[in-house]
């Protein structure tokens, strides 16, 4: 055994490094494994393929709602398209949505796709003022050369008075 160093003392730290070494392994795989099924991926409508977001997996889609594609049906449910400008998604969500949700605005859905590749949420976060869009979905657009801070729907709306705090809001 040439390999094994001469010292007893180097000889222990390498035996107890070789038992702990597998063991730890052993631990950080489990915890990976474990956690799995709480990681929840983000994916713009482009993005979400079959093979990237599959059906039943709970993904969170973001990007713009569509103008024009938003309507109310009959118990609570909502109708909307979510789009990247490259590609839409249906989403249908029950319940209320957020009170800063509006068409033309950045909006992150969370859910899973139905076998038709619709969308079904189960929650609805929405922009909290006027000049935000959710950091993924800026990224998405800016990488495409889509989306441009001056072109918002926010500049478009400069004739709205602007509130200077929460308190002020009615």
């Amino acid at each position: 055994m040439s390999w094994l160093p001469k010292s007893p003392k180097a000889r222990r730290r390498l035996w107890v490094v070789a038992a702990v070494a597998p063991v730890l392994a052993l631990a950080i795989g489990l915890s990976l494994y474990a956690m799995r099924g709480s990681v929840t991926f983000f994916f713009s409508p482009s993005e979400a393929t079959v093979e990237n977001a599959p059906a039943g997996r709970v993904i969170r889609l973001g990007g713009l709602v569509k103008p024009g594609t938003l309507s109310g049906g009959s118990h609570g449910r909502i109708a909307f398209v979510i789009t990247d400008n490259a590609a839409d998604t249906r989403v249908v969500f029950d319940g209320d949505l957020p009170d800063l949700f509006a068409e033309g605005e950045g909006v992150v859905a969370q859910g899973a796709f139905l076998p038709d590749r619709s969308f079904r949420a189960t929650q609805v976060l929405a922009k909290h003022d006027e000049t935000y869009m959710p950091r993924e979905v800026a990224d998405r657009l800016k990488a495409r050369g889509e989306w441009r801070p001056a072109d918002s729907a926010a500049d478009s709306r400069s004739d709205r008075p602007k509130a200077d705090s929460a308190a002020a809001r009615p």
